[in-house]
């Protein structure tokens, strides 16, 4: 199907994969049994057919008669041989995955362009704008554009880009976690959280909490969240029940990329009204406080877990893990993210929940410390301080004799 397409992306961040096709067979044996019949002196012939079913089975290698069809399908979809090579020399109890470089070479994808190139809000700004773009009658007045279409367009991408920091403390509380489609877990969201102590410390950590489930989306919130953050490299709090195991792949490899710390945890934003002092940091961040008791981190969770720098899990969380079926995409994943092979040997296509001496024993958590060691007000005390404690530039000009 994604052959099919006049422009094909993938993005760096997708999985495309091939296999062999296997053959099913469905043997039959076919009997005819021809009969004679007299009626009122003139002689009919009857035939009678009997259809025996044979025992079924499998082929492991793709037919000559798939070849032909599947070559002539990519020949016409302009796509070059080395895609049904590739899908011959690999076996069906596995999966090749074709990186982007292979991807272009074999003309599968026609550029090295992400989702955006179709869907950046940008897109319907232009003039003429993309065939994808719908106007909704009621924003356009007769005679002329909507003055607010524009102004629209411009609200999404700062939606998509964030807030500048200089305006990020007149922002409003973080929206209730809705649910997800067909998940009564609420959608994973991101937000930056400030931590606040009861010493009244004003150079607290700051952490980014990752809650809820993951869905198609996640990867791409994530990435918005990183990209206002420049290069400052602050820990992810995590706590979800799962969700799509390709996003917490793709979530993953983002962490990953950017070597940030990934500790279990829950994280309670404290409900205030944005002009009361202390609800919103000068940088943006929420204020919040950490939880570990009785936090759930289940399967694509935990795999998000593995891209961590350093893994961090209390022991009074639940974290339960399982290649859900993926066996070869995770095991790949899981070498990409250089887990000791000794993890992927301990979990299974079954769900199994893990002790904190066997997630240390498999090298899935670093350490036997909690989130603490990352959010805790003691780390920016010390010399020198962790990347993400910063001092807000109110509490630069206030003494402590005030706090």
């Amino acid at each position: 199907m994604f052959a099919g397409g006049v422009r094909r992306v993938a993005g760096g961040w997708n999985y495309l994969g091939v296999h062999q096709i296997t053959t099913t067979w469905f043997p039959s044996t076919t009997h005819y049994r021809t009969t004679y019949r007299v009626k009122r002196g003139k002689k009919y012939r009857v035939t009678t057919q009997t259809v025996t079913q044979g025992e079924s089975y499998k082929t492991y290698e793709m037919s000559k008669g798939y070849a032909r069809k599947i070559s002539a399908y990519l020949r016409e979809m302009g796509i070059g041989q080395g895609v049904l090579d590739l899908m011959k020399a690999t076996p069906a109890s596995d999966i090749r995955q074709i990186g982007l470089h292979d991807m272009l070479t074999m003309k599968l994808a026609t550029s090295t362009d992400t989702l955006d190139l179709f869907t950046r809000a940008s897109l319907c700004m232009f003039d003429p704008p993309a065939p994808n773009c719908r106007e909704i009658p009621g924003n356009k007045p007769a005679g002329g554009q909507t003055p607010v279409a524009k102004p629209a367009v411009v609200a999404a991408i700062k939606a998509k880009t964030g807030p500048p920091l200089s305006q990020a403390a007149k922002a409003p509380a973080p929206k209730p976690l809705q649910a997800a489609p067909g998940n009564s877990t609420p959608d994973m969201r991101f937000v930056v959280v400030r931590g606040r102590d009861s010493l009244c410390n004003p150079d607290s950590p700051e952490w980014i909490s990752a809650e809820g489930a993951m869905t198609p989306q996640t990867p791409q919130k994530l990435r918005q969240l990183l990209d206002t953050l420049g290069n400052r490299r602050l820990p992810v709090v995590i706590s979800s029940q799962g969700g799509s195991l390709f996003s917490a792949l793709a979530a993953g490899r983002l962490i990953h990329e950017r070597k940030l710390d990934v500790a279990v945890a829950r994280t309670t934003i404290v409900g205030c009204d944005p002009p009361e002092a202390g609800c919103l940091a000068d940088n943006g961040a929420y204020v919040g406080l950490i939880s570990d008791f009785g936090v759930e981190c289940d399967s694509a969770c935990a795999l998000m877990l593995a891209a961590g720098a350093k893994r961090l899990v209390d022991p009074k969380a639940r974290l339960s893990m399982s290649s859900r079926g993926q066996t070869q995409l995770v095991k790949a994943y899981l070498e990409e993210m250089e887990m000791d092979p000794a993890l992927f040997a301990a979990i299974g296509s079954v769900e199994r929940q893990l002790e904190p001496d066997m997630m240390l024993k498999v090298g899935l958590t670093t350490g036997p410390e909690s989130v603490e060691a990352l959010t805790g007000p003691a780390i920016c005390k010390t010399s020198p301080k962790p990347d993400n404690c910063l001092l807000p530039p109110t509490a630069k000009a206030e003494s402590p004799a005030k706090l």
